[in-house]
C-alpha cells in the first residue's frame, strides 16, 4: 500500500498524523510490546505518521508509566495531558493490561470502572470530532466506558466474562479472530481483539492490526 495522504486546495499533500496512547512497556501492567511495536510499524507502513503518548504517573509497581512507555517509543513519548485531538487525524490504543489497571481500572471493576480523566477527555474530542479511533486486545473497554452509551460496536475476540462486561455498558459486542478486526463505521471506532487470544501467534496479532491501521488510516 502506498502512502496515505490528503490533498489540500493548494495541490500539496498533507501527512495524516495519528496519536498513540501507551502504558508503559510490559503486558501484565502495561503496553503489551507486540501489539504497540505492530501498531507503530503498520502505520508507519501507510505512510502515516504517529506520535506515542503516555500518562506521567506511577503503575502499580511503582515504575513511571511515560519512562518506560519511551523505552518503545525510543525516548520520544509525551506526556498524555499534552496530546490535543485537534493536531491529529487518528488515535489509536495498543492493548496490554495497562489500558485496564493504568488508563482505568476495569482489570479490578469491570463495567464500574472509572477511566483517567485525559483519557476521557481525548476519547470523547475524536468521537466529537468524527475522527478515527483504534482499539487492541483490553484497550476496547476504554471505548465501552468512555462510549458504551452510544451503542458502539467492539470486539476483544470471544465472548466471555469481558464481553459481558461491555454489554452491560451498552456497547455491542461482536466474536472476531485475532486476524482479523470489527470496524463502526458510523461511529468510526475500529478494535482487533489481539492477545485476548492467549494461543495467538506474533505475525496473527500484527495481521489483526495492520488490516486494523489501514483502515483507520483510510478514514482519517
Amino acid at each position: 500500500m502506498g502512502s496515505i495522504m490528503l490533498a489540500s486546495m493548494s495541490g500539496q499533500t498533507l501527512q495524516r498524523k495519528i496519536a498513540v496512547v501507551l502504558t508503559g512497556a510490559g503486558h501484565l501492567d502495561g503496553a503489551e510490546i507486540t501489539e504497540a511495536v505492530s501498531t507503530l510499524i503498520a502505520i508507519s507502513e501507510t505512510g502515516a505518521s504517529y506520535q506515542c503518548f503516555a500518562p506521567d504517573l506511577a503503575n502499580e509497581s511503582g515504575a513511571n508509566v511515560l519512562q518506560m512507555s519511551q523505552r518503545i517509543a525510543r525516548g520520544k513519548a509525551r506526556p498524555l495531558s499534552e496530546l490535543r485531538p485537534a493536531d491529529f487525524d487518528g488515535l489509536v490504543f495498543p492493548g496490554g493490561f495497562g489500558a485496564a489497571k493504568v488508563l482505568s481500572n476495569f482489570a479490578m471493576k469491570g463495567s464500574q470502572a472509572t477511566v483517567l480523566p485525559d483519557v476521557v477527555r481525548v476519547i470523547q474530542e475524536f468521537h466529537k470530532d468524527s475522527k478515527p479511533m483504534g482499539f487492541i486486545c483490553i484497550a476496547p473497554t476504554l471505548a465501552g466506558l468512555v462510549l458504551g452509551k452510544t451503542g458502539v460496536e467492539l470486539t476483544i475476540g470471544e465472548d466471555g466474562e469481558a464481553a459481558g462486561e461491555l454489554r452491560k455498558l451498552g456497547a455491542l459486542h461482536t466474536v472476531c479472530p485475532v486476524t482479523d478486526y470489527i470496524s463502526d463505521r458510523d461511529q468510526k471506532v475500529l478494535s482487533t481483539p489481539a492477545y485476548m487470544y492467549d494461543d495467538a501467534k506474533p505475525s496473527d496479532v500484527f495481521a489483526g492490526i495492520r488490516k486494523m491501521i489501514r483502515e483507520l488510516v483510510e478514514m482519517a
